[in-house]
């Protein structure tokens, strides 16, 4: 990508000149109890469901996501996108060794008919009997997972256990039927809100964070006990270290108002802890980093705190009562991934600038994804796009620096007061290639850049056609009730529209025809 900037800047140029009525949502509500077997990487668990059919539909069967076994072998979906988009099979050949066995899923305590798909990591369950509207029953099953080697999302490294897509899953139905789909590396999630209760089972050694609240007051306590000291004396050689202990922990998770669980394990972890006051309600924040010297990670807590607080400003209030920032293995093909609650930076890169820019992305999406929870397979742009137009707002505002560009500004382009500088930055971005449509899905992009150059870039570049379209203080106030609005639910793009013209009094439709353009806008 960076190839292309180097020539846009040398002639970089403004860019001012570009010539729910009957709403209904499921609710999950998920219990589980997993065992870590630190040896083998194995994962033993037993999940119950509450799935409540708040649908205008009678429903006979269930799709379940079983996503570890995207990891199983070269026939599954997630194999046959890498071969497509890299040369190095037998790098995928050594990490494809996951899996997920043992099932054994009944309704309501009886024993339940399974049928296997297309994608191994799809189930479907044929109901004992039809689940009418507004009526609810409990899946349940065992479940044993083999957690690969670390890469995409989820395995294991040395010492660092990253548990992600880990548990059977229900997909999703809504107004437009269900949504089952295999585990992609370039394509991301679409989940139902409701409630988790996790209770983990592993050695006493690890540091843990999840998605939730820790429930373990004297772990919890320690963890803030430890943090506090790590944060106060961030310049000290000296590092409080989490306690060697003996034996085995059971702890527990509990999150409501989420659709995704994930959660972290390490050893020889660093915890850093603060809190952040949010319309007078406390967060508490929790870094884990590595144990090691490093300047940018010294500041993930002045981070993570600046992203709240600013989406918090600019959105609308984080809802949720912690946040935590996992540093985890280096991955080239991404910056970090997100979570409810928490997130995982592997951003091999640690500049003080990027590293914010990595963890404000990241934080922000609690909002775009986490929050307003859409459809991110089907409209990756809704999240990662509009995400990306508040990041390098953010970016621009604090280091005069965009992170898709880097490095590369000369001074005079630094030098320029803010509204200059966003100007300057769109016109380059919106001359990189861009050929496919914004409005496009994510597992039709052949690659990561032309994904990633599209679904995060040109969508920002369209953000702030809006916004020079419509006024920022108009676009600011119509991303608020955009939130306020459709915030723990399942927004579509039309819903987005509907309150952009609802706020701005205008009717947008040529420039939401935009997200249909292929090519770059002028």
């Amino acid at each position: 990508m960076k190839q292309y900037l180097i020539i846009i800047l040398a002639c970089i140029l403004p860019f001012a000149a570009w010539s729910q009525s009957n709403y209904w949502q499921q609710e999950v509500n998920s219990t589980i109890s997993a065992r870590l077997d630190e040896v083998k990487k194995q994962i033993t668990g037993f999940e119950s469901i509450e799935y409540i059919n708040n649908s205008p539909d009678t429903l006979n069967q269930i799709y379940i996501h079983i996503w570890p076994n995207a990891y199983r072998d070269q026939n599954t979906a997630l194999a046959r996108q890498l071969k497509e988009q890299t040369t190095s099979e037998e790098n995928i050949t050594i990490n494809l060794k996951g899996w997920i066995d043992d099932l054994d899923f009944k309704q309501d305590g009886e024993k339940i008919k399974t049928v296997r798909q297309p994608n191994i990591d799809i189930l479907l369950l044929k109901l004992n009997s039809p689940l009418l509207p507004g009526m609810k029953t409990v899946l349940s099953t065992p479940f044993t997972v083999q957690l690969p080697p670390y890469f995409s999302r989820s395995g294991y490294t040395k010492d660092q256990i990253i548990a992600c897509q880990w548990y059977p899953k229900p997909a999703v139905y809504d107004k437009k039927g269900w949504h089952q789909f295999p585990y992609l590396d370039q394509g991301e999630f679409y989940g139902e809100f409701g409630s988790f209760d996790v209770t983990l089972d592993l050695p006493q050694e690890y540091v843990v964070g999840a998605t939730g609240m820790l429930q373990n007051q004297e772990e919890l306590d320690r963890y803030r006990i430890i943090g506090d000291s790590n944060f106060k004396h961030l310049n000290s050689p000296v590092i409080l270290p989490y306690p060697s202990l003996q034996g085995r922990k059971q702890l527990q998770f509990k999150a409501d108002s989420v659709h995704d669980f994930a959660w972290f394990a390490g050893k020889n972890i660093v915890i850093e802890h603060d809190t952040a006051v949010i319309n007078n309600r406390t967060i508490d924040l929790f870094v884990f980093k590595r144990n090691k010297q490093d300047k940018s990670w010294s500041r993930a807590i002045e981070f993570g705190k600046g992203a709240i607080h600013y989406y918090s400003d600019r959105i609308g209030p984080y809802p949720y009562p912690v946040i935590q920032i996992v540093e985890g293995p280096s991955n080239y093909s991404s910056g970090g991934m997100e979570y409810p609650m928490i997130t995982l930076i592997t951003s091999p890169e640690s500049t003080i600038p990027f590293l914010d820019g990595v963890i404000t992305h990241e934080v922000g999406h609690n909002w775009f994804y986490g929050v307003l929870a859409t459809n991110e397979r089907t409209h990756p742009w809704m999240d990662e796009g509009l995400n990306s137009y508040f990041q390098f707002w953010y970016e621009a505002n604090k280091y005069r620096y965009n992170s898709y560009i880097g490095s590369l500004l000369p001074t005079n382009i630094t030098d320029l007061q803010l509204d200059d500088f966003l100007d300057r930055i769109y016109g380059a971005l919106n001359r990189l290639v861009a050929k496919q449509a914004i409005e496009t899905s994510s597992e039709n992009f052949s690659n990561k850049d032309a994904y990633g150059t599209v679904i995060y870039v040109k969508t920002a570049v369209w953000c702030y056609l809006l916004e020079k379209s419509l006024g920022k203080s108009v676009l600011d106030r119509a991303f608020k009730a955009y939130f306020e609005r459709w915030k723990f639910k399942h927004p579509y793009p039309d819903d987005f529209k509907a309150i952009v013209e609802e706020v701005s009094g205008k009717n947008v439709d040529e420039l939401f025809k935009l997200l249909k353009k292929r090519g770059n806008f002028r």
